[in-house]
């Protein structure tokens, strides 16, 4: 939070589509808006996917369902230097710059380049190198939830606590593209609270606003939402974003 107010992070993720002047909009959009950071993500189609991979289903339905996933992530790779120029964009634009990295060697990389705080995505909570690997660097951590049991959050903590980080909020999140209403089950972040006794939030993955607002209600110091600036582009985040 900043002066007790809420802090908003604007997912671009994959929604710049390779292109750095789509990027650059996109940042200058989340700063219109208010948004406290933008996130990317900063990965390698060689690193995270086989070259055989089946796409998840709304994958295919949003994009061509010919094409492999490491075709698609291929194409949605941001480079080093592209790094560079956004994280200065970022600074000049006055909104914090933030991407998740997928492995040990591009958290290295952010951290190289001045990022200072973390945001995990929820498909590596379960990887405990990678996580001490990033408690090391003492930094805070925002880890989002999604596809976890309570076990694997406090396992999770267990590991990052373990290497003197303490600096660790949580985020609810459901691992759904986009996802339906009926299973957000805001609770979820309640009782995190309650057990885990630490910052918690919000990741959005719904349509509309209506849930990332009760989050607020309901205590959320941290939300991000996926955003693109047409829900019309190819791509397979755009359909499910602000």
């Amino acid at each position: 939070m900043k002066n007790g107010r809420i802090f908003i992070i604007a997912e671009i993720g994959v929604n710049h589509n390779g292109s750095l002047e789509m990027a650059r909009g996109l940042v200058d959009t989340a700063k219109k808006c208010g948004a406290d950071a933008v996130k990317f993500q900063t990965f390698t189609a060689d690193s995270i996917v086989t070259r055989s991979a089946m796409k998840a289903p709304y994958q295919k339905k949003n994009t061509s369902s010919s094409e492999s996933q490491y075709s698609m992530l291929k194409k949605l790779e941001l480079s080093r230097e592209k790094h560079m120029i956004l994280k200065n964009h970022c600074r000049k634009r006055g909104i914090d710059f933030l991407s998740s990295a997928f492995d040990e060697e591009g958290a290295d990389f952010l951290y190289g380049i001045g990022m200072r705080k973390f945001k995990i995505p929820s498909g590596e909570i379960t990887n405990l190198p990678y996580l001490r690997h990033i408690a090391r660097k003492k930094c805070p951590i925002i880890l989002s939830t999604g596809m976890s049991t309570m076990k694997e959050v406090g396992e999770a903590l267990d590991i990052i606590y373990s290497e003197g980080n303490r600096k660790v909020s949580l985020l609810h999140c459901v691992t759904e593209y986009p996802a339906p209403y009926e299973e957000i089950n805001l609770r979820a972040m309640i009782s995190m609270r309650n057990r885990f006794k630490v910052e918690i939030g919000y990741s959005d993955h719904t349509v509309g606003a209506e849930i990332a607002i009760a989050s607020a209600a309901l205590g959320a110091k941290i939300i991000e939402k996926h955003f693109t600036l047409d829900k019309n582009l190819s791509g397979p985040d755009h359909k499910a974003s602000a």
